[in-house]
């Protein structure tokens, strides 16, 4: 009889530990997916986002129940610590949703398509903003976020422990670091068309002083946006290959340290 209970003893607290393991994984898979692009986006309803997250515990828990167990004692700090860890990986990748929004607007500055493809995100876009989002997420779900995501979730927990103190320091170096990265990168996606811009008004300008009759206003916006377009449309592809190689990059290495 004694055995007996000291059996189901042990099988109460692997079940405690098991339990409170899950509700750390959910709860900085919570607060990831909160930020994450696509899925956290608030056009998803708040159901499906639960849902994705109760499914992504379940993936992720199992895994990580040795690990996170012994290592976090129950409290509210570490919950806490949970959900700041959680949002740090999230607000890494929606910087590059950011990215992506920055470079559309410096195009739309440099080629008058400030109100082409406009209105139809939840939030006003310049540009050509909302076609690149889109365009840009559908291709990170493509090509597998859920499971980049996963493995990021897995990767996170060697880097940032359950339960343990963040260095508040160390977070904002990372932050800062990554915010130059991808304003960088965003102005490197927008440079074709912020270059082709320039010269095309150096010329026009040019026009302008060796024939001043001429309304070079009327002949060459039209001109500008008929350009922008056929540009766009050559190196849309590119950008977002390059925007993707980028986010992949991120999401293999997301606290490495770059030049």
């Amino acid at each position: 009889m004694t055995g007996v209970i000291a059996g189901l003893s042990d099988l109460l607290g692997l079940a405690q530990g098991i339990a409170w393991a899950a509700a750390l994984a959910f709860i900085r898979i919570g607060a990831m997916v909160a930020l994450m692009p696509g899925l956290g986006d608030s056009s998803v309803p708040q159901r499906v986002k639960l849902a994705l997250v109760v499914a992504f515990t379940l993936v992720v828990a199992p895994v990580l129940a040795d690990r996170i167990g012994p290592a976090a004692a129950p409290s509210f700090l570490a919950l806490g610590g949970e959900a700041v860890a959680g949002l740090l990986l999230g607000i890494g990748m929606r910087l590059f949703v950011v990215a992506l929004q920055t470079a559309a607007a410096m195009i739309a500055q440099a080629t008058t398509l400030s109100q082409l493809f406009a209105g139809i995100a939840p939030e006003p876009q310049p540009a050509i903003g909302n076609l690149f989002v889109m365009a840009g997420v559908a291709l990170a779900m493509a090509a597998g976020l859920h499971v980049r995501a996963a493995e990021l979730l897995l990767l996170s927990y060697d880097l940032l422990p359950a339960g343990a103190a963040l260095s508040s320091a160390a977070a904002a170096d990372w932050g800062l670091d990554l915010m130059g990265r991808t304003f960088a990168l965003a102005f490197s996606l927008a440079a074709p068309f912020v270059i082709a811009s320039l010269i095309y008004n150096l010329a026009l300008g040019a026009i302008n002083r060796a024939m001043p009759a001429l309304m070079v206003s009327m002949v060459g916006a039209p001109a500008l946006t008929l350009g922008a377009l056929a540009l766009m449309a050559v190196a849309t592809p590119v950008i977002l290959a390059a925007w993707l190689d980028a986010f992949s990059g991120h999401m293999a290495e997301p606290f490495a340290a770059r030049p």
